[in-house]
């Protein structure tokens, strides 16, 4: 049987190879935070706060569009959905944990930290203490992004556009979500949501988001029920 401690350092060592992704993230939110017109607190402390990668850099390309307020916060609400999936995924194995473990893993849940430690709690087996490897994944990621995030507020400047940091965004996530693809429900949730965001690219205050979001939640939903799939 796996130790607590053991738990830790496998979350901290399975979520390692995505950090090369997340800091460049990070730091094209840092700059992107200020030209946006959050003040440097503000764009450092929304990494704490909000602790939610590419709804902060929506949040401030919103910002930076005097988004009226309901779009902004529809499309920020409808990108956070997608934390009600992966909360109902790790609650299986989670449920059992006090209630101060389950506010703080709710709060280190990320993309990132749900990909590596969804795979150990699926394939590997059951402890009492795997809990610890999301502890040792989201504490990992949050470390990073707030460091990532002050390099990007303070040294934003230095940073040659060439290097185009926004592009390594979308790479994250196809990382993340490629190997995750095992069902028609998943084909199918990708399938509309990248179809409406070719679609609807051209849509003012980023509303293909917004549109891509729910389509993807409908079609897996209801291909979740014509084929009688979970998942």
């Amino acid at each position: 049987m796996t130790t607590a401690w053991q738990e830790f350092r496998s979350g901290v060592a399975d979520g390692l190879p995505l950090q090369l992704g997340i800091v460049p993230f990070g730091a094209a939110f840092g700059i992107l935070g200020v030209e946006s017109g959050l003040t440097a607190y503000q764009t450092f402390f929304m990494s704490s706060l909000l602790f939610a990668g590419t709804s902060q850099i929506i949040f401030a390309q919103l910002i930076a569009l005097a988004t009226p307020v309901l779009i902004l916060l529809g499309s920020v609400a409808a990108l956070n959905a997608r934390h009600l999936l992966y909360s109902a995924s790790v609650s299986e194995y989670l449920r059992d944990k006090p209630l101060r473990w389950r506010i703080l893993l709710a709060y280190l849940l990320t993309d990132e930290a749900f990909a590596v430690s969804i795979l150990r709690y699926q394939n590997k087996p059951a402890s009492p203490f795997m809990h610890y490897h999301l502890f040792g994944s989201g504490l990992l990621l949050w470390s990073v992004w707030q460091f990532s995030t002050l390099l990007g507020v303070l040294a934003g400047a230095a940073i040659p556009e060439s290097l185009a940091l926004g592009f390594v965004i979308p790479l994250i996530f196809m990382a993340i979500v490629l190997p995750l693809i095992k069902s028609r429900v998943e084909v199918a949730t990708i399938c509309a949501s990248t179809a409406c965001v070719f679609a609807f690219a051209h849509l003012p205050y980023n509303l293909w988001l917004l549109i891509a979001a729910i389509a993807g939640i409908c079609a897996g939903a209801l291909t979740a029920k014509f084929y009688g799939e979970a998942s």
